[in-house]
C-alpha cells in the first residue's frame, strides 16, 4: 500500500438536482484514476463541516458511497478520510471495511480517526464523551478492528467495547492497510505508531516540522521502524490556469463562509488559509513543494472544495501534483 497522492472529496453541493449529485462523484473518481491518484476519499460525516460550508449541506453516507465507487472504478484505492470511530461498534466496522475490500478486489483502506464533530453526535444521539474517552475507544477499537483484518478472530474485554471470537470472512487479504488520521502528538501519534501503516496529518503546513518529529520519537518509543509508516498532509488546494480565477474561487469560498477574506486583518487572512494552496498548477506545486515536501512529508491528499465538480480541475490538478512526487 502506498498513497503518495490522495483525492478527497468532501464537498457535495453541485449544481444539479439531487439526482445527478453521484454521477458527478464517480466522474471526479475516474479523472483521478486516470490521472494517477492514488486513492480517493470521502469524509465520514453526516452533516457539512464548518469550514466547507453549513451542516444541512450534502453529505453522503461514507461506506455506501465508497462501495459503488467500488463498481465504478477499476484500480484506485478508497477510503474514508477518516472514519469517526463512534459513528460505528468496532466489530461492525471491520466488516464494512473488509466488504468494500472484497467488492473493489483488494483496494480499501481504513482511514480512521477517533471523532470530533460534537453537533453530529448530539443530534444523532451518539456519545460524544471527552477527548480522552474518545481516544481510549480509538485504542479499544483499534485492537479489536486490526486483528479481524488479519483474520484473527479476537476475545476482547474492555472498558468500551467487548467481543468474543469475533469472526470476518470473507476476506480477500490479510493486509488490508490502515491509516491513521488526525494531528495529536501524542495520541494519535501514538496509535499510529502502533497499529497504521499511513499517518495523514492534518495541520499548519508551518507546524510539521515539529508533528514529524514528534512522530520519530512516537516511533522509537513503540520500537517501530519510522521509515515503514508512510506519511501525508491534506491540503486544500484551488488551483486553475489563470491565478486570478484560483485566487477568486478563495474569496468566494470564504463569502460563503460569511467572511470578507479582504477585510480581514493580515494575520488573521493568514491564519484563515494558511492550510490553503491556491493559483496557477505553477504557484500551487512550488507552495506545496516549499511548505509541505521539503520538510520531509512522504504524500500529498488534497482535495478541491471549490471546483473539482468541474469536468479537467482534477486531472490538472493530478498532472501538476504527480510531477512533484516522481
Amino acid at each position: 500500500m502506498s498513497i503518495r497522492l490522495g483525492y478527497q472529496m468532501p464537498n457535495f453541493s453541485y449544481p444539479g438536482t439531487v439526482a445527478e449529485l453521484f454521477p458527478t462523484v464517480i466522474r471526479q473518481a475516474r479523472e483521478a484514476e486516470a490521472a494517477g491518484f492514488d486513492a480517493a476519499f470521502v469524509m465520514d460525516h453526516f452533516y457539512q463541516l464548518p469550514g466547507i460550508g453549513k451542516p444541512d449541506e450534502p453529505m453522503l453516507e461514507a461506506y455506501s458511497a465508497l462501495s459503488a465507487l467500488a463498481a465504478a472504478t477499476s484500480r484506485i484505492q478508497l477510503s474514508a478520510l477518516v472514519t469517526g470511530n463512534t459513528y460505528r461498534h468496532p466489530p461492525m466496522l471491520a466488516k464494512t471495511v473488509t466488504t468494500l475490500d472484497v467488492v473493489s478486489g483488494g483496494r480499501a483502506v481504513l482511514g480512521i480517526g477517533a471523532g470530533w464533530y460534537e453537533l453530529e453526535h448530539q443530534q444523532f444521539g451518539w456519545e460524544f464523551g471527552t477527548f480522552t474517552d474518545r481516544f481510549e475507544r480509538l485504542d479499544e477499537a483499534l485492537q479489536i478492528i486490526v486483528p479481524m483484518l488479519r483474520g484473527e478472530r479476537p476475545t476482547f474485554e474492555g472498558k468500551w467495547y467487548h467481543t468474543e471470537n469475533a469472526m470476518n470472512e470473507p476476506r480477500i487479504r490479510d493486509d488490508l492497510p490502515v491509516m491513521l488520521g488526525g494531528s495529536g502528538e501524542k495520541k494519535t501519534f501514538a496509535l499510529a505508531a502502533r497499529f497504521a501503516q499511513h499517518l495523514n496529518i492534518i495541520c499548519n503546513p508551518a507546524d510539521l516540522p515539529r508533528k514529524l518529529e514528534a512522530l520519530d520519537e512516537r516511533c522509537a518509543e513503540a520500537g517501530r521502524d519510522r521509515s515503514t509508516l508512510e506519511t501525508s498532509f491534506l491540503a486544500f488546494v484551488m488551483i486553475d490556469e489563470d491565478g486570478d480565477r484560483a485566487r477568486e474561487q478563495q474569496r468566494a469560498h470564504f463569502r460563503h463562509l460569511g467572511v470578507d477574506l479582504d477585510a480581514l486583518p493580515d494575520d488573521e487572512r493568514a491564519a484563515a488559509t494558511t492550510r490553503q494552496f491556491v493559483g496557477t498548477p505553477d504557484d500551487v506545486a512550488a507552495d506545496l513543494q516549499k511548505r509541505v515536501l521539503d520538510p520531509g512529508v512522504d504524500g500529498l491528499i488534497v482535495n478541491l472544495v471549490i471546483n473539482g465538480h468541474e469536468p479537467g480541475v482534477v486531472d490538472l490538478t493530478g498532472r501538476t501534483l504527480r510531477k512533484l512526487l516522481g
